[in-house]
């Protein structure tokens, strides 16, 4: 008679046990070390959190502004914005910027494209952009808005900037962030006149969001 050796019901509970012991133990470790990156990362952070970078309108030159029609545009803008990172220890990289003018919430000229940059701590940049407009489509309403500002004296520009910005630590480089820059030019403008005229903006603050 042949003999089958079996594990007794004692002998698989005791397996049992011991394995799972093992997966307790691994996935205990597991998360250990999980929550210990996760601290050193939020503790870096809470130390290093960085400052939204500053902007601020420098100048701006009108040098058209013209209905070819009543419902299209032309346009050539001049426009400078300086750039500051006010972070000690975080420097910040700017990827796919785009600048445009825009008028009592209309855009006026075409979007003009920078090209990307990193920027040190505490430093400073110097964003120069051409903007221009042809055949803008504009509202029926905007001959006689741009009419009632010339006989005021003066033309107020908006002057956009957007774009996506990565955080650097060290040689640890965040994910990609949005970010909308909003200038406002006040541009003195004498009636009948849109050609050759320099707005006196320079430090004007520009409001920023991340």
């Amino acid at each position: 008679m042949s003999l089958y050796l079996t594990s007794s019901p004692k002998d698989c509970s005791k397996k049992g046990f011991h394995i799972n012991k093992l997966n307790k133990k691994l996935l205990y470790t597991l998360s250990t070390l999980i929550l210990s990156i996760l601290s050193a990362t939020f503790l870096i952070w809470l130390i290093l959190h960085p400052s939204k970078p500053e902007f601020s309108l420098r100048d701006t030159s009108l040098y058209e502004l013209s209905l070819s029609s009543p419902h299209l545009l032309n346009s050539t803008i001049q426009t400078t914005i300086v750039s500051k990172n006010p972070n000690d220890r975080v420097g910040i990289y700017y990827d796919q910027l785009r600048v445009y003018a825009a008028y009592k919430g209309q855009q006026i000229t075409a979007d003009s494209l920078l090209p990307p940059f990193y920027q040190g701590h505490q430093d400073s940049n110097l964003l120069s952009a051409s903007l221009h407009g042809t055949g803008m489509p504009v509202a029926p309403s905007f001959g006689y808005e741009v009419g009632r500002d010339q006989t005021a004296g003066r033309l107020y520009l908006g002057l956009k900037l957007d774009g996506q910005l990565r955080w650097k630590v060290g040689t640890w480089v965040s994910g990609r962030y949005r970010f909308d820059v909003d200038c406002m030019a006040v541009i003195a403008i004498r009636p009948g006149d849109t050609s050759g005229l320099l707005s006196s903006v320079q430090g004007n603050q520009c409001s920023t969001t991340v």
